[in-house]
């Protein structure tokens, strides 16, 4: 953004023009995620829309909306904002994900029959009021250009915006080299949360043999909550440890030579990437787990979509600490520049100003 559209806010921390109050709801227990995906498929529902229908969401909104007067509400992604708001009050989603999209990926991607099947099904029953909700809201944010074009191409009559992700980059910071493990590779995500599963899996079964064989003493952490038990199993290949839930993500950065992300599955921007970025972690993904965000290989980390040159990047970055120092001051200098809290903040609170013209004029 160039500094002349800051000149409403720029002198202005984000923070300090917005207060917030949190409200707390919970979803009642519920029978088993399988017979409640296999009922929605049965009425021919989205499973991924019913698991947010909260009747205790929609209580919330509408004593909050009664209370007090509000111009707009912002819902996090299309899969909550089926809630009612009155007349009057402006509809905004972000979208962090355009869902359907991973969907479709993932059956692209998956190869078991049932779950192939069930992700196409479920991109279908999805994608028609996925886009509705997002064509009835004022505006809807998304975290790249990319994802804008996409959705503009299916909703041109849309206002679209771009609100980056970011990092705090103040909590994330590069910690002295001598708390590094030699031979440490981290990756760090969300372990029951399909991209990521498949993405550990993969890399286990096609690079971890590879990098073992080159540098026999590497280790590798899996470090997140709630691991599947396919997760969990990893722990049994030599030099391999999966923590599951941790207090805090940025011990295992500084302990790590290299962050991988060897997504082949997602959409959005991965938040793993910018938090090693940050931390000037030399880093090797895929195109996909680093698309939508302004980095370019070979110069802020590295990308390599095959097996073996993925395993190949990890090894001559594990060699070579140098080279990990330059791709680490390379992605901390991109991050500041971008994807700090400020500067998306500051984003934010722009796009909100232009809604509010906007509303003015109707």
């Amino acid at each position: 953004m160039d500094n002349a559209e800051l000149e409403t806010v720029q002198d202005v921390p984000p923070l300090e023009k917005l207060a917030c109050s949190i409200h707390v709801v919970t979803s009642p227990t519920s029978r088993s995620k399988r017979f409640q995906q296999f009922m929605n498929l049965v009425r021919g529902r989205s499973h991924s829309l019913s698991s947010y229908d909260s009747m205790e969401m929609q209580k919330t909104v509408d004593t909050l909306l009664a209370q007090d007067r509000y111009d707009a509400v912002l819902f996090e992604s299309a899969l909550i904002a089926g809630c009612r708001v009155p007349h009057g009050v402006e509809v905004n989603i972000d979208q962090h994900n355009i869902e359907h999209e991973l969907l479709e990926r993932t059956y692209r991607h998956e190869k078991a029959g049932l779950r192939k099947w069930y992700s196409w099904l479920e991109s279908r029953l999805l994608k028609g009021q996925e886009l509705e909700r997002c064509a009835r809201a004022a505006q809807v944010l998304v975290t790249s250009e990319r994802e804008r074009v996409l959705l503009k191409s299916m909703l041109p009559e849309s206002v679209i915006e771009v609100v980056p992700n970011g990092v705090d980059i103040d909590a994330f910071q590069a910690i002295s080299s001598r708390q590094e493990v030699a031979g440490r590779i981290t990756f760090i995500g969300t372990m029951h949360y399909y991209p990521n599963v498949d993405a550990v899996l993969s890399f286990a079964q096609k690079c971890w043999p590879l990098i073992r064989a080159k540098v026999p003493d590497a280790t590798w952490q899996i470090v997140g909550h709630d691991p599947l038990p396919e997760v969990q199993r990893l722990a049994q290949l030599p030099g391999v440890t999966v923590t599951g839930s941790v207090p805090d993500v940025r011990s295992y950065l500084a302990a790590s030579e290299v962050v991988i992300a060897p997504l082949q599955v997602g959409s959005g921007t991965r938040l793993k990437i910018l938090e090693a970025l940050a931390m000037q972690k030399a880093v090797v993904t895929t195109s996909l787990g680093c698309e939508g965000l302004s980095v370019e290989s070979g110069e802020h980390l590295i990308v390599a979509d095959q097996p073996g040159a993925f395993a190949q990047a990890v090894i001559a970055l594990l060699h070579n600490p140098e080279m990990r120092v330059t791709y680490g001051t390379a992605g901390r200098k991109l991050v500041e520049a971008e994807y700090s809290w400020e500067r998306c903040g500051t984003k934010m609170l722009h796009v909100l100003e232009e809604l509010e013209g906007r509303m003015l004029i109707w």
